[in-house]
């Protein structure tokens, strides 16, 4: 049997209590079996800042080994003044960087983009997609997934416990599964 395709998830929210992290634990469990999603970090992150790539932190180094060994990416994000939070665009920044090494090139990813509001983070979600254009992130088309009203999803030990979302996100899985094997090349 194949290896399972190996997913960074990058969680925009670092907020202890994250309805966005609720989301990708959720996106995990619902995973078709050829999926491993594991959330990479990004809160302890450094600023980036061009003068550290002659000697980068630790933190950007490894962060960028991460990105770089996984197969495909996966972002869940809340929306911060109709755009992404800081944090997960400095991840961007940081994983892009030194110029011509990028760590997200030709990595097959997603956007799900979650909030309390109605419009479900709609906004981030696509100022998101316009950065993926750019880092070389094929971002799947179809479905979207703006997940609106996510504070009223789970139960208070961050379970999903609404079936048509499950339902739905679960059908996300399966779209972004056979999306990953069609824009990837797994290395024996």
């Amino acid at each position: 049997m194949d290896q399972p395709r190996d997913v960074a998830v990058i969680v925009g929210s670092l907020r202890k209590a994250s309805i966005n992290r609720m989301v990708a634990n959720a996106l995990a469990e619902l995973a078709p079996a050829g999926l491993k999603l594991g959330i990479v970090e990004i809160g302890q992150l450094p600023l980036y800042n061009q003068d550290g790539d002659d000697d980068p932190p630790a933190e950007w180094t490894a962060f960028r080994e991460r990105v770089r060994a996984a197969d495909s990416v996966l972002f869940v994000t809340p929306e911060y003044n109709r755009s992404v939070p800081a944090a997960l665009k400095n991840a961007l920044d940081v994983g892009s960087r030194p110029y011509g090494k990028s760590a997200w090139s030709g990595k097959p990813g997603a956007v799900v983009s979650a909030s309390p509001g109605g419009i479900g983070g709609f906004g981030a979600n696509h100022h998101l997609r316009q950065a993926l254009v750019f880092l070389d992130v094929p971002a799947m088309p179809q479905p979207e997934a703006y997940i609106g009203g996510a504070n009223r999803l789970f139960d208070a030990d961050g379970k999903l416990v609404n079936e048509e979302t499950r339902k739905f996100l679960q059908g996300f899985m399966q779209s972004y599964a056979a999306w990953v094997s069609a824009n990837t090349s797994k290395q024996a």
